[in-house]
């Protein structure tokens, strides 16, 4: 009997096994093409965003007037080319010495009034700007406002007919990873069309505008891009193709675009003003590393350390001094300087803000009114032999007299002049150079060597210096450590 149940049970698994075997084929058909479907799904998904935003996208040709350069036109005018062509092809005409200069890049359509969005390297310095539409014909543009701080320009072309447009999205939501798609006329390539993945948010420090807070993209971008919109799997616009990091003048898998929620504020002043103004605290910043946030009393790096405040600004008439660290603008946690920066700058002038500080190891609010930016935002010293308690540290300083004050541009202030930096030393390290003035030890004030020496005996760590030093009209804290 139980022989018999063990045969049923064996005959039943291999009829099971057997049947699995047969459909084995057919299942992996199915997954193979579950696969390709979903792949399909997604190849649709990226052609019906283009098909909806490419008739939005325009290509813009400038003409700019520019006058040659001296050494040009010597080069024409050499004796040499005399002999050739004869002496009437001198620049003697001063229209002669002026020739037309051509550029390109890209833009889109944000409203049915005919209002395009592009970079301001563009069409900077254009006498004539000439936008070709997705069915190729040309009308001419005229510019309403530009800002070549963060690089974002507005223009507008007038036509008796419907325009497309594209949506303008969100690019604070947009996160590392997700797909996009830039769309623009790389090398006057009408048209084109790539797409990656956000590689990285807020790049600043790039060095390419004044204010950054870029959004970096693998998505292929060359010279023609620029202008052009960046695009999230939604069709709508999340950034303006910038610039390109390239050794090379080509693609390298590292494209820059500004965020588009930056650009919407700057979009809306040169639409209404035909020019940008900038909210300002009037103070000097640094950003907090770690031996600055254990020198200051914090559990760790972050924020922004201010150096100077200013007078007669919004930051002085709110009471924010030096030494202070603000932690967060508002609800917002500060990055770093170039996050402040660019938030105050983003803030309209006479908003009331509140800023979140750390003062002395405690956490103090204070309500500031934004103001408004303003338009316009040596020679080195004898070294003295004196002993002096940071020589350690691989400097030496003397007093800041009246005539070194004069020469070095100090006049009116007080502390210690470096007057030189021994070469590989902890003061080499982080920069530090001879002509630089320290006007704080310890976050005491020091006006002489007196001083500096009787800040450093009472001091409980010799090892470990917290320096402020002042660089023309800005000043730093500098930590010095002895290894």
């Amino acid at each position: 009997m139980h022989d018999t149940k063990s045969l049923r049970l064996n005959t039943l698994f291999i009829v099971i096994a057997s049947s699995f075997l047969l459909l084995l084929p057919y299942i992996a058909k199915a997954e193979s093409s579950a696969d390709v479907e979903l792949l399909d799904r997604s190849a649709k998904a990226f052609s019906r965003v283009v098909k909806d935003v490419k008739p939005a996208v325009v290509h813009i040709k400038v003409e700019s007037t520019v006058e040659m350069s001296h050494e040009y036109e010597q080069f024409f005018n050499n004796p040499f080319f005399e002999r050739f062509f004869g002496p009437q092809h001198r620049f003697q005409d001063p229209q002669q010495r002026k020739r037309q200069q051509q550029g390109a890049g890209s833009g889109f359509i944000i409203d049915k009034e005919g209002y395009i969005l592009t970079n301001n390297h563009v069409v900077e310095r254009a006498d004539k700007i000439t936008v070709t539409l997705s069915d190729n014909s040309e009308v001419e543009a005229k510019l309403i406002g530009a800002d070549p701080k963060s690089d974002v320009a507005l223009i507008k072309i007038d036509v008796d007919h419907a325009l497309p447009t594209v949506n303008l999205g969100d690019s604070e939501s947009l996160e590392v990873g997700e797909w996009v798609i830039a769309i623009g006329n790389p090398f006057g390539l009408s048209q084109t069309v790539t797409v990656g993945v956000v590689s990285a948010k807020g790049r600043s420090r790039v060095g390419i505008n004044e204010y950054e807070n870029f959004i970096q993209t693998d998505a292929a971008i060359n010279p023609g891009n620029s202008g052009g919109p960046l695009l999230n799997i939604h069709g709508q616009v999340v950034g303006i193709n910038s610039a390109l990091y390239s050794r090379t003048g080509g693609y390298m898998g590292i494209g820059f675009a500004i965020p588009i929620n930056m650009v919407k504020s700057i979009k809306e002043q040169l639409q209404n003003n035909g020019k940008v103004t900038r909210g300002y605290l009037g103070v000097g910043i640094q950003d907090v590393d770690e031996g600055l946030a254990e020198s200051f009393g914090l559990d760790k790096s972050g924020g922004v350390l201010i150096t100077d405040v200013q007078e007669d600004t919004p930051a002085s008439k709110a009471g924010i001094k030096n030494q202070d660290i603000i932690v967060k603008l508002g609800d917002i946690e500060l990055k770093d300087t170039q996050d402040l920066r660019n938030r105050i700058a983003q803030t309209t002038p006479g908003t009331d803000i509140v800023l979140h500080l750390m003062r002395d190891g405690k956490p103090i609010e204070l309500q500031v009114t934004i103001g408004e930016q303003p338009a316009d935002f040596g020679n080195v010293a004898q070294a003295v032999p004196d002993e002096n308690p940071l020589s350690s540290f691989g400097l030496v300083l003397q007093d800041l007299t009246p005539d070194l004050a004069e020469q070095l541009g100090y006049k009116g202030r007080q502390g210690l002049v470096i007057s030189e930096v021994t070469p590989g030393s902890p003061a080499a390290v982080v920069g530090l150079k001879s002509g630089l003035l320290i006007e704080e030890v310890q976050k005491v004030p020091v006006k002489n060597l007196e001083e500096l020496k009787l800040i450093m005996q009472q001091s409980q760590t010799k090892d470990r210096v917290l320096l402020r030093i002042r660089m023309g009209q800005n000043s730093r804290y500098i930590v010095l450590k002895n290894n």
